[in-house]
């Protein structure tokens, strides 16, 4: 049971860039609580500036956040409220946040969600893939090996494949992409809601080479959404057949790096690409 003379810790969503996106609910909330537990406290500081707002911040991140609990249980139990902010968008989505939520919670604390903006549901509503279902995986791991063996993992699942990417990996990530899922469609929202909003569309390897092409469109911060596998799960039929022709290459003798160039002239892509999906096949025999 809750305890009703406590406060409670209000999870607030802010703007992914465009300030307008910021709910009037949401400003009264933060003007309101007793104190806000920030990711960072100087990027939530110039958002209360910009609102005219004066309030305590203390920062919650990742590091620190298991740390912070129980100063921040004494504080509900007294009787104030709290906000907890993150960057941008939604706590706990890709955020700091899990930690306290669930620790307040098992305790009995008032947990209220103050929605608003969401980079992922962002992204998918104006992406045109399907979004009856789909998976959100958050940032791929960081190293190849890795991420090429969580995307195989997926690569037969239905859903729609959402994931948040950076823009020193987006490469990467399109060149894996391709290796792994084929000439699925591939959607990249980019810089959403502020003044260089993008859409990208179309498969990893074409959108690799439009970022060959211009550089420009490999900046910002970036949601990764992918057509999921047929309706039975298999995998895509050109993911088949690209793999067929790749072992072929191999039995013949040609070495990875020769096979990966004749991969790119023959299916298209990049020889980055078919090369790490090569590596990938001669490690697994």
């Amino acid at each position: 049971m809750s305890d009703t003379l406590a406060g409670s810790l209000y999870v607030v969503a802010t703007p992914i860039g465009n300030l307008e996106d910021l709910s009037p609910r949401a400003v009264r909330v933060l003007g309101e609580v007793a104190v806000i537990a920030a990711e960072d406290t100087r990027h939530s500081g110039r958002l209360l500036r910009h609102l005219g707002l004066s309030r305590p911040m203390l920062s919650l991140h990742e590091h620190n956040e298991a740390a912070r609990v129980d100063a921040l249980d004494a504080r509900l139990v007294a009787g104030e409220d709290i906000a907890l902010v993150s960057d941008a968008g939604t706590p706990l989505i890709s955020d700091p946040g899990f930690v306290l939520v669930r620790e307040l919670r098992a305790r009995g604390r008032r947990i209220v969600p103050v929605p608003g903006p969401c980079a992922l549901v962002a992204a998918l509503s104006a992406a045109g893939l399907p979004t009856d279902r789909f998976l959100f995986q958050g940032f791929l791991p960081a190293k190849g090996g890795a991420r090429r063996g969580r995307l195989e993992g997926l690569a037969s699942r239905e859903e729609t494949l959402v994931f948040y990417e950076s823009p020193h990996r987006i490469r990467d990530t399109l060149a894996d992409l391709a290796a792994t899922l084929g000439t699925r469609r591939v959607v990249l929202a980019r810089e959403l809601t502020k003044a260089f909003e993008t859409f990208l569309d179309g498969s990893a390897a074409e959108l690799l080479a439009c970022m060959e092409e211009d550089p420009d469109q490999a900046r910002g911060e970036f949601v990764v959404m992918v057509a999921g596998a047929g309706p039975r799960g298999d995998a895509d039929a050109s993911t088949v057949e690209a793999d067929a022709l790749l072992s072929a290459l191999l039995v013949e003798g040609l070495g990875v790096k020769q096979s990966a160039a004749v991969a790119a002239r023959v299916l298209g892509g990049t020889k980055k690409a078919w090369y790490g999906r090569l590596q990938s096949l001669k490690d697994g025999d």
